[in-house]
């Protein structure tokens, strides 16, 4: 399976050993064996799972189902373990349409979802923020007599908290307490981002996310044996992941998230998004009396709220005091850049440039994600010299990196919005750039958020 190690070979070569079977049958002609080998880039339910896990590892989620197709043709039956790779993948890319359809499969299979099946649905749920599909999927486990673990309130917790159904959530408190399981710092986190989603936001959801940090000081571990998340270690899932916590990304970076800290990272996010610097300061307050230092997780959103709230000074202030004593990563410089470009001041834009440019001199370098994000950012300038969007353009350019369609959109509008010669080599380059990607992605919006 070696072709595996190149994502770009594997989703060239999905269907093509079908198609190529197909335009066989309707010359008359017999594939040879060899020759169907040879076309093929998996013949049996060990290699097609291999595919699966690589598919999920490689980001490509949206393969699973071409793949699941091909194994159909080739005559491949799936067994559980199949169908648990996959379901993986398809929370991992948060594509829940193609969830329910591969739920719909094993029942056609003759195999009944178990419990772990419907924790990784009801996880992709939370992702979709699709509430009404969690409580569905929790009404069928207890028809078909699934019984439900810690881990799946627990994910059905972090699924109700998506949609801020505040008093779903309490049911499902309840329901954890009816059967004799306490409350353990995940579900603190899901109470906690419940108040922060619900809506109209309102003075009492800063008390309660203040009271529920409190609350967590005395948490219990959930009743749960160790054999619970053995499968979720063996798939690579990571607890922060199953209940959608916003360190997911970043909880296997060394030394980027400390993990006694889950309580404050999320209360600490939800003051970012919810531009609430009062309760931020309270929080690192209370942080540190706790004994805690600031971790890049902590910092970072500080700085997010701080530039939010148009505080400039205090997120330079705490990006400096902990770069001074542990080493920065690209996104604490990325966040600095990015937030300080809100209004598009001038102190805010020269700040964002002046940041990217001693990033890239400590050889730091812009991702796609981050670029793209830089971009979009910087092209909203409306004044100016538009030298920030322009710097960032061409850092892309350099590593041969390609902004997302939208960034490109933004960027090209932006200079187009200006005094520029029509024959100017940097818009004829973007111009260029714009054409292919709307070649390639423009036509089609893949939403895949409803079941």
């Amino acid at each position: 399976m070696g072709l595996l190690n190149n994502s770009l070979l594997l989703q060239g070569r999905l269907r093509h050993a079908a198609a190529a079977a197909a335009a066989a049958g309707r010359r008359g002609v017999a594939t040879s064996t060899e020759e169907y080998n040879r076309r093929n880039y998996a013949i049996n339910i060990l290699e097609y799972n291999t595919v699966f896990g690589a598919l999920t590892a490689l980001r490509r989620h949206y393969l699973l189902r071409d793949a699941y197709d091909d194994m159909m043709l080739d005559g491949v039956q799936p067994k559980r373990e199949t169908f648990h790779n996959i379901i993986v993948g398809c929370m991992k890319g948060s594509r829940l349409q193609d969830a329910f359809y591969f739920r719909d499969q094993m029942k056609e299979m003759g195999l009944q979802p178990d419990v772990n099946f419907y924790n990784f649905l009801i996880s992709t749920c939370g992702k979709c923020r699709n509430s009404d599909a969690a409580i569905m999927l929790l009404e069928e486990m207890k028809a078909h007599g699934v019984k439900l673990k810690g881990e799946t309130y627990i994910c059905l917790l972090n699924a109700l908290a998506a949609t801020g159904r505040t008093d779903q959530v309490y049911a499902i408190v309840r329901d954890m307490t009816a059967a004799g399981l306490g409350l353990n710092k995940f579900c603190y986190a899901g109470l906690i981002t419940a108040f922060k989603n619900k809506a109209p936001t309102t003075e009492e959801t800063m008390t309660k996310i203040l009271e529920f940090v409190q609350q967590s000081k005395g948490w219990k571990n959930v009743e749960r044996i160790s054999k619970d998340s053995s499968e979720n270690i063996m798939m690579n899932v990571s607890e922060e992941e199953l209940y959608n916590l916003p360190t997911a990304e970043y909880v296997n970076r060394r030394a980027f998230v400390f993990k006694q800290m889950t309580i404050y990272h999320v209360a600490i996010h939800a003051c970012a998004d919810l531009k609430s610097k009062e309760t931020l300061e309270v929080l690192l307050d209370m942080l540190t009396k706790d004994g805690y230092t600031y971790d890049a997780f902590i910092v970072m959103q500080a700085m997010r709220c701080y530039l939010r709230c148009g505080d400039i000074d205090s997120a330079v202030k705490i990006f400096e005091e902990y770069t001074s004593s542990k080493p920065p990563s690209a996104e604490l410089y990325v966040t600095l850049a990015e937030g300080a470009m809100i209004g598009h001041t001038p102190r805010g834009m020269q700040l964002a440039q002046e940041t990217i440019e001693k990033m890239t001199s400590r050889n730091f370098f812009l991702n796609p994600r981050m670029g793209t994000d830089l971009l979009l950012a910087a092209s909203g300038e409306k004044t100016g010299g538009y030298t920030t969007a322009n710097y960032v353009w061409d850092l892309m350019q350099n590593r041969k990196i390609t902004p997302s369609l939208p960034a490109v959109e933004a960027y090209y509008k932006g200079l187009k919005e200006r005094e520029i010669p029509s024959d100017d080599p940097r818009l004829l380059n973007v111009s260029r750039v714009l054409d292919n990607l709307n070649i390639r992605f423009g036509p089609r919006r893949n939403s895949n958020a409803q079941a």
